[in-house]
């Protein structure tokens, strides 16, 4: 069986270490949300992409949910302790290893696909396909008011990390997209899956992203196989994140049955969680498609396995 699967960072993580634990050697594709991209301190750094690469390569720092384990920041200590630089995203010491190398390749004339792969292969010795959505630059901008009303234009990571995603939201728009191509081999990838699995990431600004990649959203929806989805929202909030804070502006309510709609004409499964067993026959009729009912709270990696099987099961 080929797996193929589109995804955010930690609560795609999670998922796909279930995926791989549950069918060893069948997760194919990964088509990896990029749009949170960003220059630090002169290094590329891909949060989604790492943390994928971290949660499936088991060097994940499960406490924080983000990073790897046992992460010092000497650097950025020190960086803070000088005054003359605002060191406001976190990067870990293990975790430079990774945008140093990155940011390398990249400058030697590499496509952020190739990087890609060369860094799963000698970092993290994965054999999955790990591929970014695009390899042209697509940055996901967050349109807010300041605590005095008055507009700001910011990155993804600038109103999610720095402002800690504190101001209300006026609009999102995935800046670039519309010139981009997909990535090297993700519509073949798409299309020649036994199964597509959208992980339970934000539908808005992590699956969105990739969906609004030209060609993307139409592979999908022309697949004669499954498209089954895991929903990211429990009970009416999201597991982590800003989906709550986000779903709304694009017009989704903060619900399982919110989150399905995002994806409208693609799905032919759904998971949710059993807090929302409730709606479950609503979704099936609206939207017409099965839905199965299971804890998807991934405390650990059985979890996260059953949540897969979930998913898979409702594929066949």
């Amino acid at each position: 069986m080929k797996i193929v699967a589109l995804a955010g960072g930690v609560g795609a993580g999670k998922f796909l270490r279930g995926v791989e634990r549950a069918y060893p050697g069948d997760l194919a594709t990964v088509v990896v949300n990029t749009g949170d991209d960003i220059r630090v301190h002169g290094l590329y750094v891909s949060p989604d992409l790492d943390s994928v690469c971290y949660w499936l390569a088991g060097l994940m720092d499960r406490e924080r949910g983000w990073g790897r384990v046992g992460e010092t920041f000497h650097a950025m200590d020190a960086m803070r302790a000088s005054g003359a630089i605002d060191a406001w995203f976190n990067l870990g010491d293990r975790d430079l290893a990774t945008h140093l190398l990155r940011t390398q390749l990249l400058h030697e004339g590499r496509t952020l696909s190739e990087a890609t792969s060369a860094l799963t292969a000698t970092l993290f010795g994965l054999s999955i396909d790990i591929r970014p959505m695009t390899d042209d630059p697509v940055t996901t901008r967050i349109e807010v008011f300041d605590d005095a009303g008055e507009p700001l234009d910011l990155h993804f990571q600038e109103y999610w990390v720095q402002r800690h995603a504190a101001d209300p939201v006026k609009a999102i728009r995935f800046e670039g997209v519309e010139r981009a191509a997909p990535g090297p081999g993700i519509l073949d990838a798409i299309a020649g899956a036994d199964v597509l699995l959208l992980c339970p990431s934000n539908p808005v600004v992590s699956i969105g992203p990739i969906l609004a990649v030209p060609g993307v959203r139409q592979a999908v929806a022309s697949r004669t196989g499954p498209v089954v989805g895991v929903s990211p929202i429990v009970a009416g909030a999201p597991l982590a994140g800003m989906a709550d804070k986000l779903m709304p502006v694009a017009g989704f309510e903060v619900s399982a049955t919110g989150a399905a709609r995002a994806y409208r004409d693609l799905l032919t499964g759904w998971v949710i969680d059993e807090r929302d067993r409730g709606s479950a026959r609503g979704i099936e009729e609206e939207l017409g498609v099965r839905v199965a009912v299971t804890n998807t709270v991934m405390r650990d990696d059985d979890i996260a396995a059953s949540v897969a099987r979930a998913a898979v099961e409702l594929a066949s």
